[in-house]
């Protein structure tokens, strides 16, 4: 079996892409067994993967991120793409913004590596990118919703959300702040696939407005869901061959 594209679904959106018809595929890697769905979409191959997992019972320091960027490297996968649900660090993002975005500073200090025993030292001048990232931003034109065009992504450790003065620091550091995205820009890029994120806002930051929760990350992301798949769609056309 082959796959052309990747789509890691995070939280609300990996369940949604579960229901999409396909073939369930399990994929031995030596980092472990990564669980998806092979589906075609624009005359595509694409292999589905929820990040967290069935039931979202997985947290995201325990996230197998080797075994699905292996995975994808097995299956022959050039191009993925993934959605993160976010902290807004400005009141300038609101709740609802998506976020395509251009860099990332990783704080959470997990060290993930395909190259534990040489070394290589990998290029980072493009975090988020090229052909993905432009794939995104033409998806979102073609689906008529509006995204933002750059950001930077800050990746934390979790599964605790942020303090009132964390979210000070690092509103001085970049725009929205998660717990996943940056360790699967590290393994994406070591692996050669070209990593594409759509960063939803589903929250203001500790401090910025009301107390922050994972009941109303959900809540935001059974609107923002489907605009975020409807996205991805038409940018898994857009991909070159």
């Amino acid at each position: 079996m082959r796959a052309e594209v990747g789509l890691i679904g995070g939280t609300g959106v990996g369940s949604l892409l579960a229901s999409e018809p396909g073939k369930a595929m399990h994929v031995p890697t030596p980092y472990g067994v990564a669980r998806g769905r092979l589906v075609e979409i624009e005359g595509r191959s694409v292999f589905l993967l929820s990040r967290h997992s069935a039931g979202h019972s997985v947290p995201p320091h325990l996230v197998n991120y080797r075994a699905i960027a292996a995975a994808l490297r097995q299956l022959g996968a050039k191009f993925c793409f993934a959605s993160a649900a976010v902290g807004s660090l400005s009141l300038n993002l609101p709740v609802g913004s998506i976020v395509v975005c251009s860099d990332f500073l990783d704080l959470t200090f997990r060290n993930l590596t395909l190259h534990d025993r040489k070394v290589i030292h990998t290029p980072f001048a493009a975090p988020f990118g090229g052909a993905s990232r432009a794939a995104l931003l033409e998806g979102a034109l073609l689906a008529g919703i509006v995204v933002r065009d750059g950001g930077v992504y800050l990746g934390l450790n979790g599964p605790r959300f942020e303090t009132p003065h964390e979210i000070q620091m690092l509103a001085k550091l970049g725009d929205v702040v998660g717990m996943t995205a940056s360790s699967e820009a590290v393994i994406m890029k070591e692996s050669g696939i070209q990593y594409g994120l759509l960063a939803i806002v589903t929250n203001l930051g500790e401090g910025l407005g009301g107390q922050v929760d994972h009941g109303m990350v959900g809540d935001a992301m059974l609107e923002l869901g489907p605009k975020v798949v409807a996205i991805f769609k038409q940018a898994v056309g857009v991909l070159p061959k």
